[in-house]
């Protein structure tokens, strides 16, 4: 990390919208604060299930306000995020460990694309309602990130390895250390200890707490 810079880690999983919302106000922000923004990609499904929590939806008055909620959040800061009661059963639905896996596989060899990457999941799954569990998705979504057709076929090779599985088991882990219990997770470092905040909706709060 440079000199004074706060380092910032975002805890996220693709399969979270809150996540997504969280993911683009930080990529804007990391050019306006002085911080270094970390992405680690996490699986939102192992810190559930550590914890004890239980998705939102599952309370019928709190997937209502969710909605809405959301809603709010993605015209405020335009993102094209579409959220509609269906999504509820679409997430339940969708196994999104093949993503993450492949995700963190980017992020363990090239990392430069993980943004993109990222992103281009989002996308697929909140703003064009496509799925993101098949193979053939997965390479259709890297190769709209930019990523070669060679590379992307490595990366969905590497999503069987114990490699790829233990480093997202691992970063799962360390997000949970910090005091996760849902996502997205930020981790800010600043003054010598890291500082948790859950949410999208705490980035301002993030920002008094680092003197931005």
């Amino acid at each position: 990390a440079n000199m004074g810079r706060t380092l910032v880690e975002l805890f996220y999983d693709v399969i979270s919208p809150y996540s997504w919302l969280g993911f683009e106000v930080l990529c804007r922000y990391q050019h306006i604060w002085n911080i270094d923004l970390r992405l680690r990609p996490a699986f939102l499904g192992g810190i559930m299930q550590q914890t004890g929590n239980k998705p939102p939806a599952m309370l019928p008055k709190r997937a209502e306000y969710m909605l809405k909620d959301v809603k709010r959040m993605a015209k405020y800061y335009q993102v094209p995020l579409h959220m509609s009661g269906g999504d509820f059963q679409r997430i339940m639905g969708t196994s999104n460990l093949p993503a993450m896996r492949f995700i963190t596989a980017i992020d363990m060899t090239n990392p430069q694309y993980l943004e993109a990457l990222s992103r281009e999941f989002w996308m697929r799954f909140w703003s064009q309602h496509e799925d993101i569990s098949q193979p053939e998705n997965i390479l259709a979504i890297a190769r709209q990130a930019g990523l070669s057709a060679d590379l992307s076929q490595k990366a969905l090779e590497m999503i069987s390895t114990p490699t790829v599985k233990d480093r997202l088991k691992e970063t799962t882990a360390e997000a949970i250390k910090y005091g996760a219990f849902g996502m997205p997770a930020v981790v800010a470092h600043y003054n010598g200890e890291p500082h948790l905040f859950f949410g999208s909706d705490r980035l301002e709060l993030l920002g008094s707490v680092i003197g931005e």
